[in-house]
């Protein structure tokens, strides 16, 4: 008896001593940006399972697309402007689909931005279902396209071989808008709307939308979606990502230089359970 407990008290003494093991903070500095890696990325499983192997996420990105062609061809009918027409997107997740990468932090416990430029220049993001057939629709009818993103200009060429490749129209130095000085889209949506009058606007992320989504807190962000209603399925079109998004920046209140363990603590404070 006293000869099994010791046994039990080992492997319990081992599986801690893993767990500890699994559980390690790493400083990862880019570009002057201090980041902290999260301890174990397994509570991002079900979220890029759900991406990759569920036909409901491909049956969600056919019919936002679907819905994007049906409001396209509802304006062009009823535009009466002068201003060249103009539909914006965002790129990744919207566009093309990264979540490989997602998929490789899990495997290998680590997180963006480590080997974000690794994935990049493999230049091997697939597309989204239905985002090619999609924009060169909106081409074929006279619209201009632009490319709105949050990737870096460092990153542009590597972009392009793969949209180009990809299928996608109208990728070149005008019409692919990359991040430069600031994350926030509005500087660069307010350049294409001198020359453009944009009619849609598509993303994975409300900031794709309006400044008016940045910087808001979980309750904010729900008030100020419900407050444009009636521009989603119209104006917006949203694209599902359940891996990462300014909706998990809320929800840590922005604050990035929590440790893992605080993170981790403030997900599930966030829960509402029965």
């Amino acid at each position: 008896m006293k000869n099994l407990f010791v046994l039990v008290l080992v492997g319990l003494l081992s599986l801690s001593a893993c767990q500890t093991e699994r559980i390690v903070e790493k400083t990862v500095v880019v570009h002057d940006t201090v980041y902290v890696s999260n301890f174990n990325y397994d509570y991002m499983l079900m979220a890029v399972l759900w991406y990759q192997t569920s036909a409901e996420m491909r049956a969600m990105c056919y019919q936002a697309f679907n819905t994007a062609r049906i409001s396209l061809d509802q304006t062009l009918a009823a535009y009466k402007g002068s201003k060249k027409l103009a539909v914006v997107v965002d790129i990744d997740e919207t566009m093309v689909d990264n979540s490989p990468y997602e998929a490789e932090n899990i495997l290998g416990n680590f997180g963006y931005p480590e080997r974000w430029g690794e994935w990049i220049e493999k230049a091997s993001a697939s597309a989204i279902p239905g985002a090619v057939e999609f924009m060169k629709y909106a081409v074929s009818k006279g619209v201009d396209v632009y490319y709105i993103s949050n990737r870096k200009i460092a990153e542009k060429e590597a972009t392009i071989k793969n949209m180009r490749a990809l299928g996608f129209p109208m990728i070149d130095e005008d019409h692919l808008l990359l991040r430069d000085k600031t994350s926030s889209k509005n500087e660069r949506r307010n350049k294409v709307s001198q020359t453009h009058e944009i009619i849609l606007l598509i993303g994975d992320n409300m900031n794709d939308f309006s400044g008016i989504f940045e910087n808001k807190s979980v309750s904010d962000r729900f008030d100020v979606t419900d407050q444009n209603k009636s521009e989603f399925g119209k104006r917006f079109i949203v694209l599902p990502n359940p891996m990462y998004g300014d909706w998990e920046s809320a929800v840590l209140n922005y604050n990035f230089k929590q440790t893992n363990l605080q993170k981790d603590s403030v997900r599930k404070a966030n829960l509402r359970g029965m």
